[in-house]
């Protein structure tokens, strides 16, 4: 269902109570910091019919593992399969007036607001409601995920009666009886697992504090979930453990005088054996939640206004002319800081931690959608992801020999924690071009940073080691080529060819970019490189083999067309009938077999196009014009991570409208649950694709060998627009209106770079640049 907001620039904001809408809700108006992930679901709970709720609690790279099971086996598939829990859940509180509990569902709403604050950080909620027995409360909410402590988030819960006097009871809960949303037939809803996955090692219940230690059955993790209470009012406390320990009730009863307004503050973390020692978790947690008690909600709630002030200044993009988009690109932006790890350890997930979407699993939308936004927004963050592939190293070595490569290292598909998740290897591990991916964003991060420390520490050893796969995978024709044959390319409606382009155009510039790294570290630090060259015991010559492979790469052309063949034989398959493919048949990969699409052109996403946007400076314009033109009209868009792409081009190519159009159905994709499934979890790589087609697209911002290019054009829908990068250590702000491009540095000792080919210079003295 499509779900419209009133139209403010900083916030979603809901005015009335729907039950209709509420499963959507809850992932819209989640909170997160990156490791928890609170879905939009009230302290009270949800008492509605089945499948309009998912009350998810989840934590980013807290995962259970089980066994993948094969009806039938074959040697080198993926044996374990990962996917993030739901947790228990922490945040509850129940309201009852007298013997009444409060339930939206019930009774009658009076007035009702709520909203999601994207410079506060909050999310918000104002209401009147009246019980069935006619008694009246007024209920103001306020709840925060703190991103200055990756464990904590908090909930200030305030009840005013209404015209009488009575007790008020709070029952507030850590609940442990929960479970992860099943697939069903639809791998893109959550995981394939049924039942608990959180065995209970012990439990504690004092004055306001509860806690449960559990333990996962095949991970090996241990969790503790807690929470404390602070209540402003004279009160009793009663508590009970239920359901067999799964559950932990504190019950505050307050004898509440009408008008006197009765404040609860709940806190609650949650600590696991991914971080710290099975036996300092409880210790942790208590310690965590008295210092929160001790600073107070006010406090937490500045620390995040303080911490999205910082990130706004440095990341906001502005766009006059449209509401709904300004309000669609912010609230992008937003869901993607709450979604991504940055302790190194932890990625972004397809869906954040907003839902169980393929069950939390982190995929090559990283690198090409995702870590650009990052990168130029907030460096810091971009090179914890890197951080994390360097961790995911000795996994990928691993994969590497079960794929029967003598050396180097081959990264997952899917993944939580290394291992190679995804059962479908004709869409999953065949995807070679990951390899690239991850050479390509430590591409990107050199060549925004400088950062040659990191490279020493961490990307050189990557990208030697992920370049041996393609001399191992690849191999010369007769003709002397270099070739790849059986992978799959981004476009999943087009599985195990040879010579997919976009793999082969990658794999080239991953082997260039290596050998030219390791020449260089060679000349420049000699001891670092000695090291570097043991630590993967590089061969004699091995660079050289990077070198003589990417200048034979074969890519092909096709002559009679003008274009790029996504492969050697996609040209001669038979074109998908669109003309006779009802509308209730898309998304394809839910309605035909794999085989059917596969025997046929049809494209799922951007391939070679989104080679057009990643190579650019290998293609001629004209060349861009014909393959975005023929590819075009056999793709469906059925994946989110589409338009984004066709959009950025169709602005380099002239193709104005179609740009804008293409844009749009990214830039409010979650907002207005274009893709119908928004329910299960936001799609995180569409969402930066939105900052993408800002930036790349009407911006015509490249980046190539270390040179930042910019070639923008205003769409005639607005007044202006403006966004903001880092580079080399200052933060340029870019402005485009009718009158022409103004650049600012912001910060920093100067800046170089190419508007429309001619050299700009921005220093301290001459900030500010206006060009036509």
């Amino acid at each position: 269902m499509q779900h419209t907001f009133p139209l403010d620039a900083w916030c979603i904001r809901e005015t009335s109570f729907d039950a209709a809408s509420n499963f959507l809700d809850e992932t819209l108006f989640a909170l997160g910091n990156g490791y928890i992930g609170l879905r939009g679901t009230p302290e009270e709970g949800y008492a509605g019919s089945a499948g309009t709720s998912l009350d998810g609690t989840y934590l980013n790279g807290f995962y259970e593992s089980e066994p993948i099971q094969y009806p039938e086996n074959a040697y080198g598939l993926a044996r374990n399969n990962q996917f993030m829990l739901n947790v228990p859940n922490a945040k509850g509180i129940a309201l009852w007036l007298g013997e009444e509990r409060f339930n939206l569902l019930q009774g009658s709403v009076e007035s009702y607001e709520r909203r999601l604050d994207f410079r506060t950080g909050l999310l918000e909620r104002e209401l009147v409601w009246q019980a069935p027995s006619g008694r009246r409360v007024a209920l103001r909410s306020r709840r925060l995920v703190s991103f200055a402590s990756k464990h904590l988030f908090a909930i200030e819960f305030t009840v005013t009666p209404l015209g009488f006097d009575g007790t008020l009871r709070f029952d507030c809960s850590v609940d442990g009886v929960v479970r992860n949303q099943e697939a069903g037939d639809d791998p893109r809803v959550g995981s394939a697992t049924s039942g608990p996955a959180l065995a209970l090692v012990g439990n504690e219940l004092a004055p306001h504090f509860a806690a449960l230690q559990q333990r996962t059955h095949n991970s090996g993790f241990t969790l503790v979930s807690a929470a404390a209470q602070v209540l402003d009012a004279p009160h009793t406390l009663t508590q009970a453990t239920e359901r067999d320990g799964l559950r932990l009730v504190q019950s505050y009863r307050v004898a509440a005088q009408a008008g006197q307004a009765v404040r609860l503050v709940k806190y609650g973390c949650y600590y696991s054996s991914r971080d710290y020692a099975e036996d300092e978790l409880m210790a942790r947690a208590r310690a965590e939640l008295e210092a929160a008690r001790g600073a107070g909600f006010d406090a937490l709630a500045a620390q995040q206004a303080a911490y999205l002030a910082d990130f706004w200044a440095q990341a906001d993009v502005e766009v006059a002319g449209d509401d709904a988009l300004q309000q669609g690109i912010r609230f992008n932006q937003f869901h993607l800081l709450q979604s991504v790890g940055r302790d190194g350890k932890t990625n972004i997930s397809a869906k954040g931690v907003t839902g169980e979407g393929y069950e939390g699993h982190y995929f090559w939308d990283t690198e090409i959608y995702i870590f650009p936004f990052f990168l130029y927004n907030k460096p810091e963050i971009a090179r914890k992801l890197l951080e994390y592939r360097y961790a995911g190293l000795p996994a990928a070595r691993e994969r590497a020999r079960q794929m029967s490569h003598a050396k180097g290292a081959l990264y997952p598909w899917r993944t939580i924690a290394g291992e190679e998740c995804s059962a479908y290897f004709p869409a999953g591990t065949a995807q070679y071009h990951i390899n690239a991916d991850v050479a390509y964003s430590i591409k990107q991060y050199m060549d925004a940073t400088g950062d040659d420390a990191y490279l020493l520490q961490y990307g050189a050893e990557i990208l030697l080691e992920t370049a041996r796969i393609w001399l191992g995978i690849g191999s010369y024709n007769r003709a002397g080529d270099f070739v790849i044959n059986e992978v799959t390319g981004p476009d999943e409606y087009t599985a195990l060819v040879n010579n997919n382009y976009y793999t082969n155009a990658m794999a080239r510039m991953h082997l260039q970019f290596a050998a030219a790294v390791g020449e260089r570290i060679a000349r420049e630090h000699p001891l670092e490189w000695a090291r570097i060259a043991a630590a993967v015991a590089l061969a004699d010559g091995e660079l050289e083999e990077f070198r003589h492979a990417a200048a034979a790469m074969l890519l092909p052309y096709d002559e009679v067309l003008g274009i790029h063949p996504q492969d050697d034989s996609f040209l001669d398959k038979k074109v998908w009938d669109f003309a006779g493919t009802p509308d209730d048949k898309y998304p394809l990969l839910l309605n035909y077999h794999p085989l059917v699409i596969y025997r046929h052109q049809v494209c799922k996403q951007a391939d070679v196009v989104l080679a057009l946007l990643l190579l650019g400076e290998q293609f001629t314009l004209e060349d861009k014009k014909r393959d975005f033109d023929y590819y075009e009209a056999v793709t469906t868009h059925d994946s989110s991570l589409s338009s984004c792409i066709f959009s950025i081009i169709a602005s380099e190519v002239g193709y104005a409208d179609k740009a804008y159009d293409y844009f749009m159905e990214t830039a409010r994709l979650d907002l207005d649950d274009t893709h119908g499934n928004t329910h299960y979890g936001v799609h995180t790589a569409a969402m930066a694709g939105t900052w993408l087609g800002v930036a790349y697209g009407f911006g015509g911002m490249r980046v190539v060998n270390g040179e930042v290019r910019f070639a923008p054009t205003l769409p005639k829908q607005w007044q202006h627009y403006q966004f903001r990068i880092h580079l080399h250590g200052s933060l340029l702000q870019v402005r485009v209106s009718a009158g022409g491009a103004q650049y600012t540095l912001l910060r920093g000792e100067g800046l170089s770079f190419r508007h429309r080919g001619e050299a700009v210079a921005l220093s301290p003295a001459e900030p500010t640049k206006e060009l036509a």
